[in-house]
């Protein structure tokens, strides 16, 4: 085979919140089988969903949910599974503060893992990483459009240091209601003094009125008039332009291109993307980019090819074990309402109820497909969809671990992201305990 028709195959996983070990050793067949898969691809991939610091760095009081950190062996368990890049841009890796996202980074460091999405200052957490198999080099880029403010990384000057944090993808987000309910809106603005404090601050020179005059801020919100309430969002230009500039870059330097978004919000339901992510998914692929890579919600949303090339929008969890977190900070007691001598096994047991609620009732939380992606050169010719089942009615100790899915349940998981891929003109052949994306003409790598 000539070198530009060199086969390579890419598999790719969603969120690793991994807590535990023995899932790379595991004696469970479908564990076991799932493990070959993954190590017998050219290249694996997954979404670090923990802080894997050794619980270094100061918590900080404003986190994506749970205070997500771990052990940094966690990492030689998901090495040992046969991964060789890491998406690390997550709503999570400010968690421990920027001392405990430099602790994660020196452990993928002493590692010499691939990774990418996070850096000392922007320029690094905006730059590719490369993992160079076999088969060939790809590249990773991975940002984040789910954190809080301050968590994205600053650019460095020749004259100051930059600030540690993730690569961002930021957007504003604008309201549109009623022309009554604005005028509302404004009146109370008004009369509880918001409004002469922002007009304030505006004269004072510390901030400045929004850029489209028809955006009325309140509340840390932006509100405008229309016909038909509706959410929109608008990506920040300058992000996808660096971004691009990236994906462009690494074209050039490598056999495929690998983006990453983590993203939670949504479009109309939990299960669809907001349309901005879906705006930039294509973008990258415009740039050169052969794989978008999605994540965050927590739960699956459907494929789209575009361009001949695939968009996950959303591969839900891989590995989830957040009942297993080691311990948690004081902050976190306080948040969800716990006696301080609570033990983390209650804590969990209460944020779930017992089993009862939260993300342990819901099946879409613990189920998943983990494609794999075969390439010949740069054409993709067939894109594989192995169902994974994370265990929902098991122990917590056993719960989270994958394993290949079989039967009913396989064939529900299937279903699932037929279904939610039809929307995008994506067909998905399900052919017993697996599924495939056969790409018209292609041939075999």
């Amino acid at each position: 085979m000539e070198d530009n028709q060199r086969s390579l195959s890419i598999a790719l996983t969603g969120d690793s919140a991994i807590m535990r070990g023995g899932i790379a050793g595991s004696t469970e067949q479908a564990v076991q089988d799932l493990v070959e898969r993954l190590r017998a691809a050219d290249v694996t991939f997954t979404n670090l969903e923990v802080l894997a610091n050794n619980f270094q760095g100061y918590p900080a009081q404003e986190t994506g949910g749970d205070h997500m950190a771990g052990h940094s062996w966690v990492l030689d368990e998901l090495i040992a599974m046969g991964f060789d890049l890491f998406a690390t841009a997550t709503n999570h890796s400010l968690d421990y503060s920027i001392e405990g996202l430099l602790a994660m980074i020196d452990a993928l460091e002493q590692r010499r893992v691939a990774y990418a999405g996070v850096g000392r200052n922007l320029g690094e957490a905006r730059m590719p990483a490369y993992y160079d198999s076999p088969r060939g080099a790809v590249a990773l880029i991975a940002c984040c459009s789910t954190f809080k403010r301050g968590q994205q990384a600053g650019e460095q000057r020749p004259d100051m240091q930059g600030r540690p944090g993730i690569n961002p993808l930021r957007f504003t987000t604008t309201y549109r209601i009623k022309p009554d309910q604005l005028a509302v809106i404004q009146t109370m603005a008004e009369e509880l003094g918001f409004e002469k404090r922002r007009k304030d601050g505006i004269e004072l020179g510390f901030s400045f009125p929004p850029d489209d005059p028809g955006r009325f801020p309140f509340g840390g919100m932006h509100f405008k008039a229309g016909d038909t309430p509706a959410t929109e969002r608008v990506l920040n230009e300058r992000d996808v332009e660096q971004l691009a500039a990236w994906v462009r870059d690494a074209r050039r330097r490598a056999d495929l291109v690998l983006v990453s978004l983590h993203a939670h919000e949504p479009g109309d339901t939990k299960e669809e993307p907001a349309a901005f992510i879906r705006e930039f998914s294509q973008r990258m692929i415009d740039e050169g980019a052969d794989v978008i890579a999605g994540h965050g919600p927590h739960l699956l949303r459907g494929i789209e090819i575009y361009r001949g090339k695939p968009i996950f929008y959303s591969l839900g969890n891989f590995i989830d074990q957040h009942d297993l977190i080691y311990k948690h900070p004081a902050d976190a007691y306080e948040k969800f309402r716990l006696d301080p001598a609570a033990t983390p096994a209650e804590m969990a047991r209460s944020r779930n109820k017992g089993g009862a609620g939260g993300f342990v009732a819901d099946r879409r939380y613990w189920q998943t497909v983990v494609p794999i992606c075969d390439f010949a050169g740069d054409n993709l010719n067939r894109v594989e969809l192995l169902p994974v089942s994370l265990g929902q009615h098991d122990a917590p100790q056993r719960r989270g671990r994958p394993a290949l899915a079989t039967g009913d349940e396989a064939r529900e998981i299937l279903s699932d992201v037929a279904r939610l891929s039809a929307p995008f003109g994506t067909c998905i052949d399900i052919l017993g305990d697996c599924a495939e994306i056969r790409m018209p003409g292609a041939t075999n790598g």
